[in-house]
């Protein structure tokens, strides 16, 4: 049976984006804030992924949802809210491709408003003997080749898309 790694070990594996400590943005590879001269991971005033405030005893920034670790540590208490991976830049690209016209990958990535419009061409592809559905299939096929060489990076949460 494996076992899962300690919350603050696996906070330590997270790339911290700001500064917990003074909120300001971190260059990739710093280990000290050169805001605020703390270690970077250290203090609890700040969100790690977005820079937002947050209560020193919250689990989670309310701001982005990433979890942060409690000014009081409980292990317990941070147990579900490890950083979590995005969504996969692959299947995303994939799911444009192949059923664009349906708006599934935007569905897949948060993007609602886009998802249920080319839902709606597609499915009124019916009745104007399939002009719309081929409007929407070019617009979800684009859409994926754009996913995949990085044209769109981020889901609608504005959480990076991982390969």
């Amino acid at each position: 049976m494996r076992e899962e790694p300690h919350v603050k070990e696996v906070f330590q594996m997270a790339e911290f984006k700001y500064c917990r400590n003074c909120g300001k943005q971190l260059q990739p590879g710093e280990t000290v804030c050169m805001g605020c001269g703390v270690p970077v991971g250290k203090g609890h005033d700040y969100c790690w992924n977005c820079g937002g405030k947050t209560d020193p005893e919250a689990v989670v920034c309310v701001t982005c949802g990433a979890g942060v670790i409690p000014k009081s540590g409980q292990p317990g208490q941070a147990q579900a809210c490890a950083p979590q991976a995005g969504k996969s830049k692959i299947a995303a690209g994939i799911l444009g491709i192949f059923l664009g016209w349906l708006g599934i990958h935007n569905f897949y990535l948060g993007f609602q408003s886009k998802a249920v419009a080319q839902l709606v061409l597609g499915i009124l592809g019916i009745v104007t003997f399939g002009i719309t559905t081929w409007i929407s299939a070019i617009w979800g096929f684009v859409e994926g080749i754009m996913i995949l060489v990085g044209s769109i990076p981020a889901d609608a949460d504005g959480k990076p898309l991982i390969n």
